[in-house]
């Protein structure tokens, strides 16, 4: 069975870093493997916000031309935030609030719930995706979710 790996910010950090140290190495390989192994990488928008958004900052082009290169690798890896994702983040966003889950302050742009909503607005099963992360905890609340490193091919 194929899965659907949706990358936080953390990892597609890792995986863009133009450096190349030891950890992007490391994913890449993992890439690699997934790939081979029939499986698709999906960048959401809010992901690709959270990293461009520092590249930006910092002024490092190399890093932006990199995070460019994995978004247009392969077709329809860059999934556009659209408004019935918004709709549904803001449910979830709600939902988590009312039962006293947020993992955000209130007053915050919550990415996680974001790109949660991007994946479970797909519309696939949750045994055929799961959300690439450095940190399971606040994505894991709306949508299956583990470290990068655990997903294997």
């Amino acid at each position: 069975m194929s899965l659907t790996v949706f990358l936080d910010s953390g990892p597609l950090g890792i995986l863009t870093n133009p450096k190349r140290p030891p950890e992007t190495v490391n994913a890449l390989l993992w890439a690699i493997s997934m790939r081979r192994a029939g499986h698709r990488f999906i960048v959401p928008a809010i992901a690709d916000y959270e990293v461009r958004r520092e590249l930006e900052r910092a002024g490092k082009t190399n890093g932006l031309a990199a995070l460019d290169a994995w978004n247009n690798a392969v077709p329809d890896r860059y999934l556009p935030l659209s408004d019935s994702a918004l709709r549904l983040g803001a449910k979830l966003w709600a939902n988590a609030r009312n039962a006293g889950t947020s993992p955000a302050d209130p007053k915050e742009l919550d990415g996680d719930v974001l790109i949660a909503a991007q994946a479970l607005d797909m519309n696939l099963p949750t045994s055929e995706f799961i959300i690439a992360t450095v940190n399971v905890g606040h994505l894991s609340l709306f949508a299956p979710a583990d470290l990068w490193t655990n997903i294997k091919p």
